[in-house]
């Protein structure tokens, strides 16, 4: 391909070189035969194409701020070489037409060489400016792709280390939820200490996984609610509301458990009775997930914004993994509660997917 751009570009300059010529001596009035033109401006041209790769490998020596008064000199003495081997060449097989210019010893052929020389020079001059610029672009390529390698990187570091903070967090509500009923009721106590191990093998399972299925997800979030119904007894209700063409989209890892037990925290546990529900639907190509409660509602707070770790937590990690193509929002609901809805695409970014480990079951979740 080298090979082929380099031809390719000195033939359209021989071209417009012997367009040039051709009416260049139209108008003084010193026309010359096109197969005489062209004969000479490829010949030129080619050999020019020739010097190329030799070109190519002098500017391997940069005329940078820092090396350029020890650089110049070796360009001098490369291009003076490479210049009259050119222009000798040329003058050899191409002998000029006009009988003032031809060659009949060497101080001819000098005078020849010299008359061309600074043309020559600018061709060198040229061609090693041309190197060095796609030398540079590529280092600018190469360093973008580095760039994003890094970024990438970062990304994933935050990510993990967002996601590792949710879980002390429910482990230790769990753990306090334990503790009360621990002299309450036991059997509860013992219970939930069941359900607890269940999830945390189910979230050790995942462990290193950004992006899990929606069914997957679900599960988790099954586990968790257990433990939150053997605590609140009938006084909690929950419904899933998941349509099954969804269940194969990929979601952040622990996306909604801290929706989950935003809810039940301040909208189920003041009112000391209610239902949660979960819902996962198609919108306008993306996946929107929805977790409502039907307690007091925000009361006066600033919708979408929260100190509260598990939803700045959540928010930090949509917008690290899906920029500005999700959407996130906890306001009143229509029935008097919160509702904290997520809007994402069907996929995660190929990157962060390409990373993930996950093995998933096939359990099927149906509406109910």
């Amino acid at each position: 391909m080298r090979a082929g751009i380099i031809a390719a570009s000195w033939s359209l300059f021989a071209i417009l070189m012997a367009l040039q010529s051709h009416y260049q001596r139209q108008i003084v009035g010193r026309p010359m035969t096109w197969s005489h033109i062209f004969r000479a401006e490829f010949a030129y041209a080619g050999l020019w194409a020739l010097a190329t790769p030799l070109v190519g490998w002098a500017a391997r020596f940069p005329l940078d701020h820092r090396r350029w008064y020890r650089m110049a000199p070796v360009h001098v003495l490369l291009c003076l070489l490479v210049v009259t081997a050119q222009l000798t060449t040329y003058v050899l097989v191409v002998p000029p037409v006009d009988p003032q210019w031809q060659i009949h010893n060497l101080a001819g052929l000098v005078r020849n060489v010299l008359l061309m020389l600074d043309y020559g020079v600018m061709l060198y001059a040229m061609l090693v400016l041309i190197h060095c610029a796609v030398d540079y672009y590529a280092r600018y390529q190469k360093g973008r792709v580095r760039s994003s390698h890094l970024e990438l990187r970062l990304a994933q570091a935050q990510l993990q280390a967002l996601k590792m903070q949710l879980h002390p967090h429910f482990l230790f509500n769990t753990l306090h939820s334990i503790s009360t009923l621990v002299i309450e009721d036991p059997e509860a106590a013992e219970a939930m200490i069941a359900r607890l191990s269940e999830l945390l093998r189910l979230s050790l399972e995942n462990t290193g996984a950004q992006h899990v299925s929606l069914q997957t997800e679900l599960e988790f979030l099954e586990r968790f609610l257990e433990i939150e119904q053997i605590r609140f007894e009938d006084r909690l209700h929950v419904r899933f509301d998941i349509d099954p063409q969804m269940l194969d989209a990929k979601v952040p890892n622990l996306i909604l458990q801290p929706l989950v037990e935003n809810a039940i925290r301040h909208g189920i546990a003041t009112a000391g009775r209610g239902t949660v529900e979960i819902r996962a639907t198609r919108l306008n190509g993306k996946l929107l997930l929805q977790v409502l409660d039907d307690g007091s509602g925000l009361q006066g707070a600033v919708p979408g914004k929260s100190a509260g770790l598990g939803l700045s937590n959540t928010r930090a990690r949509l917008e690290a993994i899906y920029g500005k193509e999700h959407d996130f929002v906890l306001r009143d609901a229509s029935n008097g509660g919160v509702e904290a809805a997520i809007l994402i695409p069907m996929q995660p970014p190929q990157l962060f997917l390409a990373h993930d480990r996950n093995g998933e079951n096939q359990d099927v979740h149906r509406r109910r």
